[in-house]
């Protein structure tokens, strides 16, 4: 199948990393001109991009802490003063903090809603907003999370809070921009083997397996697998979805 994605430039928030990390390379595979979005780590995030750019692709590092509003448009704008267009934006970036309601200080309440959900709608509505000044379609792509809908067991309200806002804010986007020729769709993320999950993985591997009816955790590769599809020509009919992305956690 012809994913028709050649060509087209994507952001990736968060891109140097983990999911973001696959997601960058597997579109960069499909001839996809990748922004790699990063905060603190530009030795990953060269990493990846000197990857992409040795294999015959084109990419670029834009760094840009996506909890501060401003940056978020800068990176937008940044993106397009790179490439042209973008035709693909990737909200992945996010953290997963961990603490009992009853210790959730306002700032960390806060910070998280500031890094998983505001920055998500700040950073589509730039996209959204060059799209369509420029009368061009467009994909965006969130990522959420089995918590949205399950809440946590672990200490991660807040995280499951923010989570449950972007597949809201997911359904409200698609609706509103559908007839501009704009998809917003998001994946929803069960347990996957990164940085930010590895330790919590490691401590309770058998809890985390029993909740996972495939039987095993997920790698970053299978989820960019599955945005990849999403955000091609052939995913065109869907929009306002999260489809899940779970090993059977999560069905509905």
């Amino acid at each position: 199948m012809d994913l028709n994605l050649k060509g087209k430039c994507a952001i990736i928030t968060g891109g140097s990393r983990g999911v973001g990390k696959a997601i960058s390379l597997a579109l960069a595979q499909e001839g996809v001109n990748v922004i790699v979005n990063y905060n603190k780590n530009e030795a990953s995030a060269s990493e990846v991009i000197n990857h992409i750019i040795n294999n015959g692709g084109k990419a670029l590092a834009i760094k840009a802490d996506i909890g501060n509003p401003v940056e978020c448009i800068n990176l937008v704008n940044e993106a397009e003063k790179a490439f042209g267009d973008v035709d693909i934006l990737i909200n992945n970036a996010g953290i997963w903090r961990t603490n009992w309601v009853q210790d959730i200080s306002l700032d960390e309440w806060q910070k998280t809603i500031d890094v998983n959900l505001t920055a998500v709608f700040v950073t589509s509505q730039a996209f959204l907003k060059n799209k369509i000044a420029k009368n061009k379609g467009g994909k965006i792509l969130n990522l959420t999370s089995q918590a949205a809908f399950h809440g946590s067991t672990t200490g991660h309200a807040h995280y499951a809070a923010s989570k449950a806002g972007v597949v809201s804010l997911t359904v409200s986007m698609a609706r509103e921009v559908a007839k501009y020729g704009i998809n917003v769709n998001a994946v929803a993320l069960g347990i996957v083997e990164t940085d930010m999950t590895r330790n919590a993985i490691g401590e309770n591997k058998d809890y985390y397996l029993k909740r996972i009816p495939i039987g095993r955790v997920a790698k970053p590769d299978d989820i960019a697998k599955i945005v990849t599809f999403l955000v091609s020509e052939p995913a065109g009919y869907i929009t306002g979805a999260t489809i899940d992305a779970t090993g059977g956690m999560l069905m509905r």
